[in-house]
């Protein structure tokens, strides 16, 4: 190519970058919440955090609030919080999850344990609730911990494995379900959003096609909770878990939470027989006897201290509105592909999520031999995505925390790192 062919080329990009530029500005401008970005703390150092996908940022507020905390629940009113407050926590603080972001009525979320520890004592649950049921059905790409958990649930109770292969950047559809059920299927364990592609899964219709063959579904939201509206009781859900430091922003290692469908409450019984899940706490039995509400799925003592975080969030969520965050999501996304197209594009990335926002979550995912190396100069120059093996780089664009110039200021830097990696 001469001097003057590059010359063009590098005239033509600029003029899309100042159009896109401009674009990302009126969207700013004209988005209802807008106001919510000055509710999170500043990154010294980071030109535009396209992570929370992974890792919500903290609220501006956090600090004072756990100073607060360790002044006056624990440090004044010492072990009375307990009976005072703390007790209640994850059956409060689920109901609240439950009715933002889930649609499902109060009694059947509670806040717990981690996402691996929730996902085991269901899914050890479901498994064995019907014992002609042989066959736990989950997608071969799911997250590795889901995989990982289904492999030893199924070595446990001697039950086999069925995986569905799915199009990876589509995920899973009803029929690639219909296709692996049958009499013999205990439980079909699927994620909302595909962690990789960001691919949306049909909950309703897949939910009806597994009870079409009598069994249980349950879902992972870890990538869907406070991003994508749900209606966990109208569309028959069976269970659920979901993280709390992604879209609902409760820190590095806040509790995961489960939702439980009534019906399965007291019935469906829980491997890890904590103290705290017995019918009755304080009374030292010498059996267990478990409770029947969904208390039954906690076993040891609350992290109280790492529930603060995601309440504040909670807040700003039920402010906004679920529908609303989703329509940021569907504006940043559809934003991130337009960029995609016309600025990554040209220099052989690839599209790996869904095009129709309708089918997708909260993040893009965009393809290329060289984004192991692009990620970390990105990461070293403060624009902060993340890196899918084998070469994809995930641009999260968590709704509330993020803005449409923000997601330009990322996707000019993949270009400018590919462009100099590559001469």
């Amino acid at each position: 190519m001469t001097d003057s062919a590059d010359t063009n080329d590098t005239a033509r990009t600029d003029a899309t970058a100042a159009t896109l530029l401009e674009t990302a500005r009126a969207l700013d401008a004209a988005d209802p919440l807008r106001a919510h970005l000055d509710a999170f703390a500043e990154a010294p150092g980071v030109g535009a955090y396209l992570d929370g996908n992974s890792l919500g940022r903290p609220l501006r507020d956090i600090p004072e609030k756990i100073a607060a905390f360790v002044r006056d629940d624990w440090g004044t009113r010492l072990i009375r919080s307990w009976d005072e407050q703390w007790m209640a926590l994850p059956m409060e603080l689920g109901d609240r999850i439950g009715r933002v972001t889930l649609g499902a009525a109060a009694g059947q979320t509670v806040v717990a344990d981690s996402t691996s520890v929730l996902i085991y004592k269901l899914m050890r649950a479901a498994a064995t609730a019907d014992p002609t049921r042989t066959e736990l059905v989950i997608e071969a790409g799911n997250f590795p911990t889901d995989r990982f958990l289904a492999e030893g649930v199924a070595a446990e109770t001697g039950m086999t494995v069925r995986w569905i292969a799915p199009d990876p950047v589509h995920g899973v559809q009803v029929a690639d379900v219909v296709a692996a059920i049958s009499e013999k299927t205990a439980l079909v364990s699927l994620s909302h959003v595909d962690y990789r592609s960001g691919a949306l899964a049909d909950m309703p219709a897949i939910t009806d096609a597994v009870h079409a063959v009598g069994a249980l579904m349950m879902w992972d939201l870890c990538h869907s909770a406070g991003l994508i509206p749900m209606q966990l009781d109208e569309w028959g859900v069976d269970m659920a878990v979901g993280c709390t430091y992604k879209y609902l922003n409760g820190g590095p290692g806040s509790p995961a939470f489960a939702y439980l469908r009534r019906e399965h409450q007291g019935v469906l019984r829980q491997p890890i027989q904590g103290w705290w899940s017995a019918a009755d706490i304080f009374a030292m039995g010498p059996e267990y006897a478990p409770a029947g509400d969904i208390r039954q799925l906690l076993s040891g003592t609350p992290p109280v201290t790492s529930m603060l975080a995601m309440q504040g969030m909670l807040d700003l969520i039920e402010q906004a509105g679920i529908d609303g965050v989703r329509a940021k999501a569907t504006s940043l996304t559809d934003f991130a592909v337009r960029a995609h197209d016309a600025l990554l594009a040209p220099l052989d990335v690839r599209l790996l999520s869904p095009r129709d926002a309708r089918l997708r979550g909260g993040h893009v995912t965009i393809g290329h031999p060289e984004f192991r190396a692009v990620t970390q100069r990105l990461w070293a120059d403060g624009i902060i995505p993340d890196f899918r093996f084998p070469d994809g780089i995930r641009l999260g664009l968590s709704p509330l925390s993020t803005s449409h110039v923000e997601t330009l200021t990322g996707v000019l830097a993949v270009r400018d790192a590919l462009a100099s990696h590559d001469r």
